[in-house]
């Protein structure tokens, strides 16, 4: 078998696929590639319309430019029904210097805990994000420091198992298969903090189609991460119910109601209605996000944070918008390209976590269990 040239990336969302073949020697041969599509990211069934032509289409282009077959990919996707699950374990040392070792045994143990607890969950993600060495907090890997008591916080994000499982099936057709699914919001949300390092706290709201991410990374680390059921899908409903207008019609609005006034006149619509609703719905997104860290929209806490809107739903959103919004000079709106996109996903596989662990696919199991934590103790 030849030795791949390109690693590639799909970037699987409700609207668009994007596609990121990245070359292993020589960078200003990266290639980037995206279609719109349309589907539905159920847990029960991957509702797909148009999406299997629209994955041909994009495969054969990926292709033509690289000059080589894909037959395997490391796939992007988020998913409302994502679940985040936190962990805390301990050891006892006896007075010796921590190895490394033992922090292999204490993420053994916690991830056969999780698979026998959550049985219809895949293990997506494993972050840890705090060590205790007696009690005092670290925020890096301690070996070789001599304590009585080891501690450490990790938290699982994980996918339903028939979710994941309709995913591969559906690239199986196409002759491809998945080395690794990627959370995107948690990807983006790493790449994009690293142009951030001046703030201590930083919040990444994603608005996606029926739901909304919400990542924390204080002083650098990622701290926590939690979903809302509320997206961009709930704007477009509000403004349909709000004006009376079909859904199709409503999308249109929500995307162009500050750029197409022949179509608000001719459809006798109000610009200043059609704002209250979207600001409405984005003020609630921030004030649930807020709620998260025991903040009220008025604390002078908030001065400490750095909001991020990213993701399709918020690109309803414009910085001449930023004052209809709360605590406007501390969000940012990030202008998402396909190239940054994949280049997270990219970047999260090559160790940009430190706090990742990241195992080698299943395809490698003769590979002893030390071997396949690769990334985490580079």
């Amino acid at each position: 078998m030849n030795k791949k040239n390109f690693d590639v990336y799909f970037d699987f969302g409700f609207s668009k696929i994007r596609v990121g073949a990245f070359s292993k020697k020589n960078k200003d041969k990266n290639y980037f590639f995206e279609n719109s599509c349309l589907s539905d990211f159920q847990v029960n069934k991957l509702n797909i319309l148009n999406v299997d032509e629209t994955i041909e289409k994009i495969i054969l282009e990926a292709e033509k430019k690289t000059e080589e077959y894909i037959d395997n990919i490391n796939l992007m996707i988020d998913t409302s029904k994502a679940l985040p699950i936190g962990l805390s374990l301990n050891k006892n040392i006896e007075s010796k210097k921590l190895k490394k070792e033992e922090i292999y045994y204490l993420i053994q143990d916690a991830k056969q805990q999780i698979i026998r607890s959550y049985p219809d969950y895949s293990i997506i993600h494993i972050i840890v994000t705090n060590y205790y060495l007696d009690n005092i907090e670290h925020n890096f890997l301690p070996i070789n420091f001599e304590c009585n008591k080891l501690s450490i916080d990790i938290v699982f994000i994980c996918f339903p198992k028939n979710f994941v499982s309709s995913l591969e099936e559906l690239f199986q057709k196409h002759n491809i298969l998945i080395d690794q699914i990627i959370f995107s919001s948690y990807a983006k949300s790493l790449n994009y903090k690293q142009q951030l390092e001046s703030f201590e706290n930083i919040v990444f709201i994603d608005i996606g189609y029926e739901k909304t991410s919400i990542i924390y990374f204080n002083k650098g680390n990622f701290n926590f991460f939690n979903m809302m059921l509320i997206g961009g899908h709930h704007i477009t409903k509000d403004i349909s119910k709000i004006l009376n207008i079909d859904l199709a019609t409503a999308e249109k609005v929500k995307f162009n109601f500050d750029k197409d006034n022949n179509f608000l006149n001719e459809n006798n619509l109000s610009l200043d209605l059609i704002k209250k609703v979207i600001f409405a719905r984005i003020e609630e997104i921030l004030e649930m996000s807020v709620k998260f860290f025991n903040l009220s929209m008025n604390s002078n806490e908030l001065s400490k944070f750095k909001f991020v809107f990213m993701g399709e739903g918020s690109k309803i959103l414009d910085n001449k918008f930023k004052e209809s919004i709360a605590f406007s000079k501390d969000i940012d709106l990030l202008d998402e390209t396909c190239a940054n996109i994949c280049e997270s996903g990219l970047k999260l596989v090559q160790g940009i976590n430190k706090q990742e662990v990241i195992i080698i696919p299943k395809k490698l199991v003769k590979k002893g269990f030390f071997e396949r934590f690769f990334h985490f103790f580079k």
